[in-house]
C-alpha cells in the first residue's frame, strides 16, 4: 500500500494518464477578452509572514489572493477538468480541439496540469487502473 506522501512522480505513465484532476473549490474564475480566463485563488501564509503583511498595511484579502490569467488553450483545459475525465481523456479532447499531434497535446496538457497542481488550483485522484 502506498504512503500518504506518495506523489505523481511515483506513478507510472499509464497510472498518471488515468488519474482524474479535480478543481479546487476555492478557485474563482472570470472571463477575459479573447477567450481567456482569470483565475483567483487563496494563498496560505505562514503566521510570521501574515503578521509582517499586517504591519506593512497590506490589505489581507488582496495580499492573500493570487491571480493567474489563462489564454484560450489554458481555459479550454481548465473547462475540461470536471472531476470525471482522466488526464488521458483531456489530452485526447485537447488534441482534437486544437488539431495537435497526440504527443504534443500530451506534453502541453500534462505540464499545464502539473503547474496548476503546484499552485494548488487542482488536485489529482487516482484513476480506475491504479493498483497498489
Amino acid at each position: 500500500m502506498g504512503s500518504e506522501k506518495e506523489s505523481l512522480i511515483d506513478w507510472s505513465r499509464d497510472q498518471a494518464m488515468e488519474a482524474v484532476p479535480e478543481k479546487n473549490r476555492e478557485v474563482g474564475q472570470s472571463l477575459v477578452a479573447g477567450g481567456g480566463l482569470l483565475l483567483s485563488y487563496p494563498v496560505v501564509w505562514k503566521p510570521w509572514f501574515a503578521r509582517a503583511a499586517r504591519r506593512l498595511g497590506l490589505p489581507e484579502e488582496r495580499a492573500r489572493t493570487r491571480k493567474v490569467q489563462l489564454d484560450s488553450m489554458g481555459a479550454a483545459v481548465w473547462a475540461m477538468v470536471d472531476g470525471q475525465r482522466s488526464v488521458s481523456a483531456i489530452v485526447k479532447s485537447f488534441a482534437k480541439e486544437f488539431s495537435l499531434h497526440p504527443a504534443e497535446a500530451e506534453l502541453a496538457v500534462t505540464r499545464f496540469l502539473l503547474d496548476l497542481g503546484k499552485r494548488g488550483l487542482i488536485g489529482v485522484r487516482e484513476g480506475k487502473t491504479r493498483k497498489r
